[in-house]
């Protein structure tokens, strides 16, 4: 089984071309556009090349060359949710799944928490630095 980290291996005749897909797919997205750049510059024809390639690929469009499809993606969370028929695992995975949203909820109190102390440290510094620089001017305007 591959994942997105790992590839399948390649025939051992694959030629050059299929060496080079498989190794910018590896790359991700970014590779694939900076080989299209470097097609303009050396040689316009292989840079349009490599863009025509890509957006019949849909390279292009995927939020990365190796990633699963908003699609695949959502038909395996509803596949998580749906029973397994075995009443002891289901009620194994539901208890995780709310355990999970807990420490979820948990998690984004304390998110929060930390961002209204960093909002309130960040608020109490400018009013410390407002009130330094109003006791300055004071002490200007009262030297003058």
């Amino acid at each position: 089984m591959t994942t997105a980290t790992q590839t399948a291996p390649l025939p051992a005749n694959a030629g050059w071309l299929t060496r080079s897909e498989a190794w910018l797919d590896q790359k991700g997205k970014g590779a694939w556009i900076a080989a299209m750049v470097l097609g303009f510059i050396f040689f316009w024809p292989v840079g349009l090349a490599l863009l025509a390639y890509m957006i019949w690929s849909k390279r292009m469009f995927n939020s990365s060359c190796r990633g699963r499809s908003r699609y695949a993606a959502r038909h395996h969370a509803m596949a998580a949710m749906k029973p397994s028929g075995n009443a002891a695992f289901d009620a194994y995975k539901s208890e995780t799944l709310r355990r999970l949203e807990e420490e979820q909820e948990a998690f984004e109190a304390f998110l929060e928490r930390l961002r209204e102390a960093k909002d309130k440290q960040e608020f109490d510094q400018f009013m410390d630095d407002r009130a330094k620089k109003a006791k300055e001017a004071v002490s200007d305007a009262e030297d003058a």
